[in-house]
């Protein structure tokens, strides 16, 4: 029976030929998704216009049926009601009210949810403009039966009046919408979710078109009106299987309906809504910001002109990192920006929009999609330091991923992601997708960065811990597996990546071990110990633990596993401490270290060199030419040679910070003149790069440097009065800084570790801090780790000794105080 048959039927029959027709096209099987509830919305139309037209005797004139909300939009559910406004003049109540009774009855006998109103224009309009409901109804409403230019009319009106209102009205639907998130929860990690209220479910997608129509601004519309069908279909096939008006997707039911619209199972059903929330929340996400974006700019505008008169005009973008700027509230991409010549921008961009706390703009991610070549294998080093960066940014971390996601750039770095995203995870415990889930714990370990000494390995391994449950077996084995493939792409060396590989792998033994093993067994203790191998590795997965148990959900951590896990990690790093750690060799000098200290000496003043750097393809035959012709630059090597003398180590880093060079590693050390030549010269061997536009020249390096060491050149008061002038962005809130003592970590120095997130001055001011503490460095190595800087200082006494204890602990007080002071 086609469906024109199907209508007639209904229309000959009368309500008992409504509910067959009704029933046939629900429960035949060729027929599905929008077609299906196109047809149910025209056999409903044409019902109501037929108990319509038989109430008013064919003679419409000054009342009309009005069909809104879904309904008006011609989108029927099996089990959606029927939301109806019966609109009239005012010329008759009483045979409206009439009316009303023969439209409404026959639909509540066929037990059809309805949602029913009657009103004149100016009522429907005066209501509207009351209940944000109701004027977001009316927006999608539909002529069905009677007097059409009373429809029309109201349409036009309504329109207008949204139009008219917006700057007042799209900020509460705002509000709404994000209130109802709160309550009901993101649909794209639900387990049971709301596929109507939940945030990325049918009624964002429904103030997205409630925004497109203010003429405001509009939504992405790639994927949004398939996202909104595919929502539909589920619901559709949920009405069937449950016989019930619910948009609740429950567990029991999740199979029935997956089998109901041809899917493998419930998982593939979940990953499915999933994906589909997703395109609607990033949607959304997107379309408020340039709402806010327009009606910040409405406001600012004249009060911006009645300032600057007609000349001048406000600043409009400032830098963030190379490529990448900052406008109007997002992180786009600079004018200068050439992402078909820069593989690692993606990256940057999205590390530097991370660290400012800034959204990054979804024009500049699909401009990088679009153009942006791949990577080499492995990667060079600046793209793995970004990706650190990214990951240690804290909470913006997740909307700056999610970006990358929505226009396919996380698969394209790291395919192995395609496994895991958007799967469920059937565990009440956990509160998030499996993808979510890891950029979650990369958000948790983000705070746990000043714990560990290496924070780069903390934060790639929580990327990574759970990446093998895409593959069947045990996720840690597989895991580990994709960890060593993935570490060795992105350009970590072996020791690393088979540090990474046994975090991935024993990602939970901790947890399992402190709260399923006895603790006093000896075997317990040395298992885990031989599992882990290596205090810094302890060290590692401790934090990882912690972090891991925090993303997973609040019944996954507690005081009391915590405590568990430390006495364990107490106890292994006791086994672990037994072997005794061998001495490392004294570097000898290069040629060229010592024609600069004898250099230096000679001339009793530094002698400087830079030396670029840069990092070949790994196979340069099989690498892309233009990889070949230009690899890409890790920075500039800077030795400098300069007699022994006191504050040194703030000099150049002092120098550096004016300079804005960015400090990727550094070390200092003393070293003997050559053939007996009494006295000693201070050799730092530094990476840096120029934080902006190039590198300085090295002559003006060295003249400042000079002046930096006679006193005459106030560093301090010229970082002091740059920041001044430039303010720091309020961005992400780092976690404090962290000094600690390392007692046995050297024989002959006291070893003072500085974690702390890594900041134009910061060596500057931790070497001023070690000047006026009365300490002398023997040697400093410090290295930027993403975000975060790890410093380690060896120093001794005025005669040359190790601190005692409670003086270095006075020292490493100081250090911490110096840090945190800094406004």
């Amino acid at each position: 029976m086609t469906s024109t048959d199907v209508t007639k039927e209904a229309e000959d029959s009368g309500p008992g030929g409504y509910a067959a027709a009704r029933l046939r096209l629900l429960t035949e099987g060729a027929r599905s998704g929008p077609p299906r509830r196109s047809a149910l919305a025209g056999l409903t139309d044409d019902w109501l216009s037929g108990l319509f037209d038989a109430g008013t005797g064919g003679s419409g004139r000054g009342v009309s049926l009005v069909a809104v909300g879904g309904y008006g939009r011609g989108e029927l559910s099996p089990r959606s009601d029927l939301d109806l406004l019966l609109l009239h003049d005012g010329s008759d109540d009483a045979a409206v009210a009439a009316l009303a009774d023969r439209l409404w009855y026959p639909v509540w006998d066929l037990g059809l949810d309805l949602d029913h109103s009657v009103r004149t224009p100016a009522q429907a309009r005066k209501t509207a403009g009351e209940d944000l409901k109701v004027q977001l109804g009316l927006l999608d409403a539909r002529h069905l039966a009677g007097d059409l230019g009373l429809t029309a009319s109201l349409r036009t009106t309504v329109l207008a009046d949204w139009r008219n209102q917006a700057p007042k009205r799209l900020p509460e639907l705002r509000e709404l919408c994000a209130e109802r998130a709160e309550r009901q929860g993101e649909l794209q990690f639900l387990l049971e979710p709301d596929l109507k209220e939940a945030r990325g479910g049918l009624r964002d997608a429904t103030a997205l078109r409630a925004v497109a129509a203010s003429w405001l601004a509009d939504a992405p519309r790639e994927g949004l009106a398939d996202a909104r069908r595919r929502l539909l279909d589920v619901r559709d096939a949920l009405h069937l299987t449950t016989g019930r008006a619910t948009d609740r997707l429950a567990l029991q039911e999740q199979d029935q309906v997956a089998a109901e619209l041809g899917l493998l199972d419930a998982d593939t059903l979940l990953r499915q809504v999933y994906e589909t929330a997703r395109v609607i929340a990033y949607a959304g996400d997107v379309t408020w910001r340039e709402v806010g974006r327009v009606l910040r700019s409405r406001s600012v505008r004249p009060r911006l002109r009645a300032m600057l008169g007609a000349g001048k005009q406000a600043p409009e973008r400032s830098p963030l990192a190379e490529g990448v700027v900052e406008h109007d509230g997002e992180a786009v991409l600079a004018r200068t920006a050439r992402p078909e010549r820069d593989p690692v921008l993606p990256l940057r961009a999205a590390a530097a929009a991370a660290q400012a706390g800034l959204p990054l703009s979804r024009h500049a991610v699909r401009r990088l999609a679009a153009t942006t070549r791949p990577l080499p294998t492995p990667w060079p080093a600046e793209a793995r330091e970004q990706l650190v960066t990214l990951l240690g940014s804290g909470r913006p971390t997740v909307q700056v991923w999610e970006a990358l996601e929505a226009e396919g750039l996380v698969t394209r770095l790291l395919p192995d992601w395609e496994r895991v995203r958007c799967r469920p995870q059937r565990n009440a415990v956990h509160l998030w997708t499996v993808d979510r889930h890891l950029i979650e714990t990369a958000v948790r370990a983000a705070g746990f960065t000043r714990r560990v000494h290496r924070p780069d390995l903390l934060l790639v391994a929580a990327l990574l811990h759970d990446i093998g449950k895409g593959w069947p077996g045990d996720h840690s084995v597989a895991g580990e597996t994709i960890a060593r493939d993935v570490a060795a792409r992105i350009g970590f060396d072996r020791a690393d990546t088979a540090v990474l590989a046994t975090l991935v792998r024993h990602h939970l033994l901790l947890v399992e071990t402190a709260t399923r093993r006895d603790l006093d067994d000896p075997a317990t203790v040395r298992a885990v110990a031989d599992a882990v191998g290596s205090e810094h590795t302890l060290e590692l997965l401790h934090a990882l633990t912690e972090a891991d148990a925090l993303a997973t959900g609040p019944a996954a951590w507690s005081s009391w596993r915590g405590s568990l896990v430390a006495d364990l990690v107490k106890r292994v790093s006791g086994v672990l401490a037994g072997d005794p750690l061998e001495e490392p060799e004294a570097v000898a000098p290069t040629a060229e270290q010592e024609r600069l200290a004898v250099e230096a000496f000679r001339t009793r003043g530094p002698v400087l060199a830079l030396r670029a750097q840069t990092e070949p393809p790994a196979d340069p035959a099989s690498a892309d030419p233009a990889a070949v012709a230009g690899p890409e630059p890790l920075g500039v090597e800077l030795l400098i040679a300069v007699p022994d003398q006191e504050g040194v180590l703030p000099a150049v880093a002092g120098v550096l910070a004016m300079h804005r060079l960015t400090v990727r590693t550094a070390e200092l050390r003393s070293l003997p003149l050559p053939d007996g030549v009494e006295g000693s010269v201070l050799l730092l061997d530094w990476r840096v790069a120029a934080e902006y536009g190039s590198l300085p020249q090295a002559a003006r390096l060295r003249a400042d440097l000079v002046r930096a060491l006679d006193g005459t050149l106030d560093i301090a008061a010229r970082l002091a009065e740059r920041d001044a002038a430039h303010p720091r962005r309020r961005g992400v809130e780092p976690p404090p800084p962290r000094v600690t003592v390392a007692p046995a970590a050297s024989r002959l120095a006291t070893v003072i570790e500085v974690r702390a997130q890594d900041a134009p001055g910061l060596l500057f001011r931790l070497g001023r801090a070690l000047e006026a503490a009365g300490v002398r460095v023997r040697s400093a190595h410090a290295s930027t780790l993403g975000s975060n800087a790890v410093d380690a200082f060896y120093v001794t006494g005025p005669e040359g000794a190790r601190l005692p204890g409670e003086e270095a602990g006075d020292v490493a007080r100081t250090l911490e105080e110096a840090l945190r002071g800094r406004p």
